[in-house]
Order: C-alpha cells, then sequence, then structure tokens
C-alpha cells in the first residue's frame, strides 16, 4: 500500500474527515487506497495552529478563552503532547488530484468538488496557485496508531503485512485493526 506523511495537526484532521482535500506542490498519478501517516517532527508553527478556534473545534477540543489563563493553556499543551507522531492513523482512497485553482481547460478542485468548498476546508490547505488538491475519501482511522517511519512522497507501507483491508477492519467500529 502506498502512504503520505503529513505533520499534525494536518493528519489528525484527515483521519477525522475534517479535512478531505490535501493540498501538495505536487502531483501524482496515482489512485487508490494510502495510508496516511502521521509525521514524526512536528514544528512550532503547526503546534500554535493546533490552538487556532477552527482545529480547537474540528479535533473536539475547548476553544482557549480570553483572557487565556495557565490552566487552558497547560491542557492545550498537553493535548496537542498526546496527537499521534511517527505513525499510520488512518487509511483514506484517494480519488482525484486536481489544480487547486483553475487554469487553461483544467478546473480547479472546487469547480469539480463544490461540496468540499468550506471555510474550514480552505482554512486546512494551501490553495495558492501551481499546487494540487488530492481529494481523499472512504477515510478510516486506526484502532491503534502503527508506528512507522515515514518518508517524503507516496511510498511504500508494509504494515499490514499483505492482509486485505477488508480483514483489517472492526466491523463494529469500522476502524483499522493495528
Amino acid at each position: 500500500m502506498k502512504a503520505l506523511t503529513l505533520t499534525q495537526p494536518w493528519a489528525s484532521l484527515v483521519a477525522i474527515g475534517a479535512k478531505r482535500i490535501e493540498t501538495r506542490s505536487w502531483r501524482t498519478n496515482f489512485r487508490g487506497t494510502i495510508a496516511i501517516h502521521a509525521a514524526k517532527g512536528f514544528p512550532g508553527e503547526a503546534k500554535r495552529l493546533c490552538e487556532s478556534g477552527m482545529v480547537c473545534r474540528a479535533l473536539g477540543w475547548p476553544i482557549l478563552p480570553n483572557p487565556l489563563t495557565q490552566e487552558a493553556l497547560d491542557n492545550s499543551k498537553r493535548r496537542i503532547a498526546e496527537l499521534p507522531l511517527g505513525c499510520v492513523i488512518a487509511t483514506a482512497f484517494l480519488n482525484e488530484v486536481l489544480p487547486t485553482v483553475a487554469y487553461g481547460c483544467l478546473s480547479g478542485v472546487f469547480e469539480d468538488y463544490p461540496d468540499l468548498d468550506t471555510e474550514q476546508e480552505r482554512a486546512f490547505g494551501n490553495y495558492d496557485r501551481d499546487r494540487y488538491g488530492w481529494v481523499l475519501e472512504n477515510v478510516k482511522q486506526t484502532i491503534a496508531p502503527i508506528p512507522v517511519r515515514g518518508a517524503l512522497g507516496l511510498w511504500d507501507f508494509d504494515g499490514l503485512r499483505g492482509q486485505r483491508m477488508s480483514e483489517r477492519y472492526e466491523s463494529e467500529t469500522g476502524r483499522l485493526a493495528a
């Protein structure tokens, strides 16, 4: 199976279905099921993004109060530190890769998927010109994170040890078994 590494919080946002389009500076011809891998690295800018109201709401976290209290800040740091790193946390079906902005005879991702054109989706991606929107469908979280070293680009993930995907899902939860 192919895998794609995303930095947090974007990996978790994809895993819970809050982010349906992953934006990249490159495209791929691959279509099919991919593993969603949470990168081991977690830059400070990404951690600060986790404190934004939109990310907090999407992840089901309380929004930081104004004025900020030490308790709220400590709780926020704890939640951020608990995001999984260095592991596969979901699978998704990569359905299509489209330019983020229409040009020439090519339509942009939101022209083909207008229902995904939301404030939240736009906030969770980089939709500048010369980028691509990877449309993800049928996202399924793993039951438990599967630790594995990630890589740049699409890479081969063999953590499911050759089993068919349908054999790895728990029927009750619909989540991928570790």
